[in-house]
């Protein structure tokens, strides 16, 4: 399994959402792509990534726009967090409705 991986609940509809591009990005002097996935049916990325991951400043980058389509309030989504313990997994879900969102570290 990967190190980091996310799951996106369509609040409005009540359902899992799918089709959602996803990027995991690590930060250096800028920001570089480790990886990229699709939320699946279940609106989970389970594979993002590698098994392992140095401790430093990552975020996920979701594409909404893709999701929600182009008149959507929150075309992207970008949630950045710290990673300390590099032997942990870390499950940063996001809860999506039209105007909002948010998210937590889940297990």
């Amino acid at each position: 399994m990967s190190l980091v991986t996310t799951h996106v609940l369509d609040t409005a509809q009540g359902t899992p959402a799918a089709g959602i591009p996803v990027r995991l990005d690590a930060r250096d002097d800028g920001w570089s792509t480790i990886a990229a996935a699709t939320t699946d049916d279940d609106g989970r990325v389970r594979e993002l990534g590698p098994d392992s991951l140095p401790a430093g400043v990552y975020r996920l980058v979701f594409d909404i726009e893709a999701y929600a389509g182009p008149d959507c309030f929150l075309p992207e989504i970008t949630v950045a967090f710290r990673i300390t313990d590099p032997s942990a997994h870390h499950h940063v879900p996001v809860l999506l409705s039209p105007f909002s969102y948010s998210t937590y570290r889940g297990s």
